[in-house]
């Protein structure tokens, strides 16, 4: 209600309505984050996690994030958008980095293997003859032995070193009977 009184004393009055917007968007801040993959080659983040402080005038109503789920397709940087959300629908986003590492060494498991020596008397072994199902959480492997070719009979103690996509490693013996 608006009241208006002139210098002789006379008065009126009259309402009024008044409508008070906010049109000021929130002020996304985002940081980067770094998160590790578990056994099952998944990682998760939340919005909060790569929330650097965002703020708004009358407060903000949700915060979320373009991508919260990684897996071994994910490993490295990963950019991800950060969006806001105020009471009034005003809305701003900023783009940060989300880092996915996988720093779980393979599970390396060896097998003892027989080898014949061929016409010339030698004989050659790869690491995959040695592997007796060494797996990963993010599954792609590779096979390397401390021996490979063999030119005398005898039982040889020969290291299998099991590395994975993220060159994490493990290690086990095995002997192979020429």
């Amino acid at each position: 209600i608006l009241t208006v009184t002139d210098a002789s004393g006379n008065s009126s009055m009259c309402s009024a309505s008044v409508t008070v917007v906010d049109s000021i968007p929130p002020t996304v801040l985002c940081q980067p984050a770094t998160i590790y993959l578990d056994a099952s080659g998944n990682a998760n983040i939340t919005a909060a996690d790569i929330d650097g402080g965002s703020g708004d005038n009358v407060g903000i109503t949700s915060l979320t994030a373009s991508q919260t789920a990684f897996d071994c397709a994910d490993v490295g940087a990963n950019e991800v958008t950060l969006i806001a959300l105020d009471a009034y629908g005003n809305s701003d986003s900023c783009i940060t980095v989300v880092t996915v590492l996988d720093t779980i060494a393979p599970n390396v498991v060896c097998q003892n293997i027989t080898i014949s020596l061929g016409e010339n008397g030698t004989a050659t072994i790869t690491g995959a003859q040695l592997n007796g199902g060494s797996n990963d959480n993010c599954g792609v492997l590779t096979f390397s032995t401390s021996t490979t070719t063999f030119s005398s009979v005898g039982s040889y103690t020969v290291v299998l070193t099991v590395t994975d996509a993220s060159g994490n490693s493990s290690t086990c013996t095995a002997t192979v009977d020429v």
